[in-house]
């Protein structure tokens, strides 16, 4: 094992840059260029019908078999030409991943004559096998049946592997009986009825907006390694993280990489998935070092949340795939590495009207002013009242390793606004007790004028809190690097619509008692300041002192996913997903079971990972070791030295020897209590015991692993260590 970790060296030593070879073409030139857009749409259909479909994704109403035909046709057409000779639909499993089944184009007429073929039946609606996809129960695992359908507000695209070409039809997911399966049908539910309540809203302060459009920038960040030193990790390799690893003498604590000059092969690296995603439709704008040695970040312009989505996933598969290109493999682990930063996905998200508003940006006038505070308080309000199923929404065995270290937000739900937007609130709370008259500046004496225009130049960051507002957006930063945002921004976008629909109700009430709008407006905002204040916190995030003020304040800090997860299944839950059809109780009992699944296997692999790595790689070696010094006090003993130069020898080999022991019985341990908890048939108690039976065993485990990392040779040390693994590039 230690020949394999200096063979990996010298390999990374020996790598050279790749050359990207770039087309010299203005990147606004390329950008598409691979994707069924507008621009290609009209080019390839015809007229009556392209009109036809862009009615139909506007209204949200069902296309027309006369229309998919078309499109199928100039669909095939155009990916043709471009070479492709195959066809998928892309859809997004609850696995987490994405997924595909690649059709020919090819096929055989009536009369045996080899054509090309793609109808609109082949467009709309597949049925791949779904019996291996995670269900939650839904179907027996004997039941084969899914289908896929195809989402006309997410453009088709052209993927290229290994020289081939396959067209990508972007789907939805569901089971033969109904249910969704996926990530996307929830999404795209959430996202249309969001629409209508903010919709509603704005009727109070502009009659002309006809549509809301839910927005969202996903920063996405990963760790780089070589490829030689990746395969040289088994633990690397099976869970995605390091499972050992002595922290090295230098980490992140000069913060000398953040912001740093980017190393020539990563800048090669990112030079090439930037080409390809740009042709991909993916409006990459930033890249940059992160905290920590090795770790980086791109992000995207803000765009259609829907589409927003389909891109982060996408963008995930062609780092990973031009990565190995390379010699690099991305990590997207949320804590790759003990001891430095983690790695997550802030989602930006903000709602903009048809009329190019963006309903999270405080305008120039009192009344631009007041529909402000209307989205601002009401989107605070639900994230207080739902806080429980926002922090299930990120909830998974890996981000539990970050939430509440170094950069990554406490487990605890909190919002952020700025100084400058508390103290507007706080005088809302106070000045909507005063009176109005007749002829009163009803803006002026709540207050509301006082919102600078200049705010969003105003309002400063908390990393520390994992809901931040950030000028004209909210941030959810507690998401984590490797998962699907749309279960976050389903739940973002549910609680919020529920929120505002209430809003309105209240506010009507209030006009139909014979108040004033404006009045009524901010009658039901201050009620909703007063009663969501507890959610506020500006300090912080990460002190102790912020646990125990949420303690006192009544903010719940669910530390694991198991327990997390309880928020899916309350009866809370089930009356709001259900009364706006994106869950049915069927569909949430079994996300949860899923979501359980997954978290118990996960830990399971780290489990039998470690055990593994202890018992066949460090204590061999480490027993090697001390084999080692035995001999060496042999003879330092057989050349008459006095033992008092064999003393410190002595004492090195009984301390390798309690850590060999501590290794051994540990993970003995860890192996009875996880066949133990493997007979638990509620897949709920199952989990919590794996959580606090199996996983915390992991510590001593790995505690006296490093602590013999840094006893044995470096020569006989087996594993790669941190410093290579963050430092080589």
């Amino acid at each position: 094992m230690a020949i394999l970790r200096f063979k990996a060296l010298e390999l990374v030593d020996q790598r050279r840059p790749i050359p990207v070879v770039q087309s010299g073409e203005r990147r606004s030139d390329t950008f598409g260029r691979n994707v069924f857009n507008l621009d290609a749409m009209r080019a390839t259909m015809p007229g009556e019908y392209f009109k036809k479909l862009q009615s139909a994704v506007k209204q949200g109403t069902p296309v027309e078999r006369s229309v998919a035909d078309a499109v199928a046709s100039a669909m095939k057409t155009w990916a043709m030409a471009k070479g492709a000779t195959h066809y998928t639909h892309w859809f997004q499993p609850l696995t987490g991943a994405t997924a595909e089944k690649h059709d020919s184009f090819f096929d055989l007429n009536s009369d045996g004559r080899p054509i090309e073929n793609f109808k609109g039946s082949a467009l709309v609606q597949q049925e791949p096998d779904a019996s291996s996809f995670p269900s939650g129960g839904i179907r027996n695992t004997f039941e084969a049946r899914g289908y896929t359908a195809w989402d006309p507000t997410s453009p088709a695209f052209i993927i290229e592997t290994a020289g081939a070409k396959t067209l990508c039809i972007p789907t939805i997911f569901v089971a033969y009986t109904g249910e969704a399966l996926d990530y996307k049908a929830p999404l795209l539910k959430s996202l249309a009825i969001l629409e209508q309540a903010a919709v509603d809203v704005c009727q109070y302060f502009d009659k002309d907006v006809n549509r809301v459009n839910t927005t969202l920038g996903i920063e996405q960040e990963y760790f780089l390694v070589d490829r030689a030193l990746f395969d040289a990790r088994p633990d690397l390799v099976m869970t995605g993280r390091t499972l050992f690893g002595h922290a090295p003498a230098k980490g992140q604590q000069l913060e000398d990489h953040y912001f740093g000059s980017i190393p020539s092969r990563v800048h090669a690296f990112m030079l090439d998935y930037e080409e390809e995603a740009n042709r991909l439709g993916i409006p990459l704008r930033t890249r940059h070092n992160e905290v920590a040695p090795n770790q980086f970040e791109c992000a995207p312009t803000f765009e259609d949340a829907n589409l927003a989505v389909d891109h982060n996933q996408l963008l995930m598969d062609i780092m990973e795939r031009v990565a190995e290109q390379h010699n690099f493999k991305v990590l997207l682990h949320e804590k790759p590495f003990a001891g430095v930063n983690g790695s997550g996905k802030h989602n930006n998200w903000a709602m903009s009207t048809d009329t190019g508003v963006n309903l999270l940006a405080p305008g120039r006038r009192p009344k631009e002013n007041l529909q402000f505070l209307a989205f601002f308080i009401t989107t605070i309000k639900a994230v207080h009242r739902y806080a429980d199923l926002l922090r299930a929404s990120i909830a998974s065995a890996s981000n539990d390793h970050r939430l509440g270290a170094n950069e990554a937000p406490p487990a605890i739900m909190s919002v952020f606004v700025g100084s400058q937007l508390n103290s507007v609130l706080d005088e809302l709370e106070r000045t909507a007790k005063l009176p109005l008259d007749k002829g009163d500046n009803i803006y002026l004496k709540l207050g509301i004028d006082k919102i600078p225009a200049i705010l969003l130049d105003n309002t400063d960051r908390n990393r520390t809190s994992p809901f931040a507002f950030t000028g004209n957006k909210f941030e959810l930063r507690a998401v984590g690097s490797s998962a699907n945002c749309s279960s976050a921004m389903t739940v973002l976008n549910t609680i919020v619509a529920e929120q505002l629909i209430n809003f309105k109700e209240s506010v009507d009430e209030l006009i139909e008692q014979g108040k004033k709008k404006e009045v009524a407006i901010v009658e039901v905002l201050r009620e909703y300041v007063i009663s969501s204040k507890a959610i506020r916190f500006e300090g912080n995030g990460y002190s102790q002192e912020w646990e125990d003020e949420a303690n006192r304040r009544g903010l719940a800090n669910v530390r694991t996913t198991p327990l997390a997860l309880d928020a899916l299944i309350r009866e809370d839950a089930a009356d709001l997903f259900g009364r706006h059809q994106i869950f049915s109780p069927v569909e949430l009992h079994a996300r949860h079971e899923i979501l359980l699944e997954d978290y118990i296997k996960k830990i399971q692999i780290e489990s039998r990972t470690m055990g593994d790595l202890a018992i066949n790689h460090v204590i061999p070696t480490a027993i090697a070791y001390q084999t080692k010094l035995i001999t060496n006090i042999s003879g330092l003993r057989e050349l008459g030295l006095d033992d008092e130069f064999s003393q410190v020898t002595v004492d090195t080999i009984k301390a390798i020897s309690r850590h060999i022991s501590t290794i051994k019985t540990t993970v003995v341990e860890m192996i009875e209590r996880r066949k133990r908890v493997n007979k638990i048939e509620d897949t709920r108690a199952r989990a919590i015991a794996y959580c606090d039976e199996v996983k915390t065993c992991f510590d001593a485990i790995r505690r006296s692993t490093d602590k013999l990392e840094l006893m044995v040779a470096d020569e006989d040390w087996p594993l790669v260590k941190y410093r290579e693994l963050m430092f080589r590039h």
